[in-house]
C-alpha cells in the first residue's frame, strides 16, 4: 500500500468522528462525489466497459456503485470506456495518476483489463475485477455473479418452454468470445442442453458467439442462421436482453415472435416488456445493488489495508485457466425471471413499474400486481 493511505484514512476517520458528533454514523447521504466533503473521502476509481450492448452499466451499475462506495466512506470516480480500448486505458492512466487508492474495473476484454491491472499494481494500487474476470490477469479480487449458474438458468428456461418436443431445433446466440462471462454462460448452457443434444432429444442448429456483444451483428447473424435452416427454430438461447431484442425483431419479421421462446439476461426494462408481451420467455435477474455493495465493501477493506477483512468478504474462488491461478471472489446468486415473477425486479427497486407498464402492458401489469 502507498504511504498516502495512512493520511487518507486519518482524514476519513476525522470526517466520521465529526459526523458522529452530529448524531450520524455514516457519510452524509447528500454528499456527492464532486463535493467538498467528498474530497475528504478515500478515492476509488471505477471503469465500466461500454453502453452499446446493455443499458445496465450506466442505468444501474454507475449510480449503485457511487451510492455503495459513499456508504463505505469512499468517493467513487465512475467512468465508462464506451467500448473503446484506448479510452479504457486512458481512463485508467488518469485514475492511477490522480492517486486513487483502489481501482475497480469491468474491462472490455481480458487483455486490456490485465494490462491495466498490472499497471495499477505496479503503483501499489489493489485491483478488483468487477463483473468480468480478466483471464491471464493479476487482479487481487473478483466480484460478480455465479455466471455458470446464469447459463444454467437460461438453459433451463429453454427446456421449460420447449418441453418434450422431440428433435426441437435450438439456436444459440452467445456473447463476446473475449468476455470470460460469455464463456461461463455458454458452459452453463452446455450443462443443461448438452445432454439433450447428445441424446437427440434436441438439435443444436448452431451456436455462435457475437463479437463485442453487438446487438445488430447478433440480429443479422441469427437471421442468417435461421434462413439457412429453412426458417425453422423451436427455441433460442440469447445471452442477454440486448441480443434477445435483436432476435425478437428477426422473429417478428418471420412471423414467429411469441411462438419461439427466447432467453435473456440483465432484466432490463425492454427485456421485461418483451416477457410481458410474450415475445421473450425469460431473463436472468442479477441484483446489481448486491454486486455494487460487495465491490464497495471489498474496496473499503483494501483501501484500509485490511487484507483479513477482504478475505472475509471474498469467500469464493474463480479459476483463471490462462494465468493458472485461483482468484478470491464474491460470487452472487442470479434469479430466473419469467412472466409470473416479473414483479420481483420491480419490488427490488431494480426497475420502476412505470418503465415496464407502458400503454399496451397496463392490463398485464395489473393482472400480475405490478405497480
Amino acid at each position: 500500500m502507498r504511504s498516502s493511505r495512512t493520511a487518507l484514512a486519518a482524514r476519513v476517520l476525522g470526517l466520521v468522528l465529526v459526523l458522529a458528533a452530529c448524531g450520524q454514523n455514516a457519510v452524509a447521504p447528500g454528499t456527492a462525489p464532486g463535493s467538498d466533503d467528498a474530497a475528504e473521502l478515500t478515492r476509488v476509481g471505477v471503469i465500466l466497459p461500454e453502453t452499446a450492448s446493455s443499458m445496465r452499466w450506466e442505468a444501474f451499475d454507475k449510480p449503485l456503485l457511487e451510492e455503495a462506495m459513499l456508504a463505505e466512506g469512499l468517493a467513487a470516480d465512475v467512468q465508462n470506456a464506451r467500448g473503446n480500448e484506448q479510452q479504457f486505458s486512458t481512463l485508467a492512466d488518469g485514475m492511477i495518476a490522480s492517486g486513487v487508492e483502489v481501482l475497480v474495473i469491468a474491462a472490455i476484454n481480458s487483455e486490456s483489463g490485465a494490462a491495466v491491472a498490472a499497471q495499477a499494481q505496479a503503483q501499489g494500487i489493489p485491483v478488483i475485477d468487477y463483473d468480468r474476470l480478466n483471464l491471464g490477469g493479476t487482479s487481487d479480487y473478483y466480484v460478480s455473479f455465479d455466471n455458470v449458474r446464469v447459463g444454467e438458468l437460461q438453459g433451463q428456461g429453454v427446456v421449460q418452454a420447449v418441453g418434450d418436443n422431440q428433435g426441437a431445433q435450438i439456436i444459440e446466440i452467445e456473447g463476446a468470445p473475449t468476455d470470460n462471462n460469455a464463456t461461463l454462460f455458454a458452459a452453463g448452457h452446455q450443462k443443461v442442453l448438452g445432454p439433450k443434444y447428445d441424446s437427440g432429444e434436441y438439435t443444436l442448429v448452431q451456436s455462435q458467439p457475437i463479437e463485442n456483444w453487438d446487438n445488430q451483428v447478433g440480429g443479422r447473424t441469427f437471421e442468417q442462421i435461421l434462413t439457412g435452416n429453412g426458417g425453422e427454430v423451436d427455441g433460442v438461447v440469447a445471452a442477454n436482453d440486448g441480443l434477445a431484442g435483436a432476435i425478437i425483431t428477426v422473429l417478428t419479421k418471420f412471423g414467429l415472435n411469441g411462438q419461439v421462446p427466447v432467453t435473456g439476461q440483465d432484466a432490463t426494462p425492454d427485456g421485461l416488456q418483451a416477457i410481458l408481451r410474450g415475445d421473450q420467455f425469460m431473463t436472468v435477474y442479477k441484483p446489481i445493488r448486491l454486486e455494487a455493495e460487495a465491490a464497495a465493501k471489498l474496496a473499503g477493506a483494501l483501501a484500509r489495508g485490511d487484507v483479513a477483512a477482504a478475505e472475509e468478504i471474498a469467500t469464493g474462488t474463480e479459476d483463471d485457466p490462462v494465468a493458472g491461478r485461483v482468484v478470491r471472489s464474491v460470487l452472487l446468486d442470479p434469479q430466473s425471471i419469467t412472466r409470473e415473477n416479473v414483479g420481483v425486479v420491480v419490488d427490488d427497486g431494480a426497475v420502476r413499474a412505470g418503465e415496464i407498464c407502458v400503454d399496451d402492458l397496463v392490463d398485464d401489469c395489473e393482472e400480475l400486481g405490478i405497480g
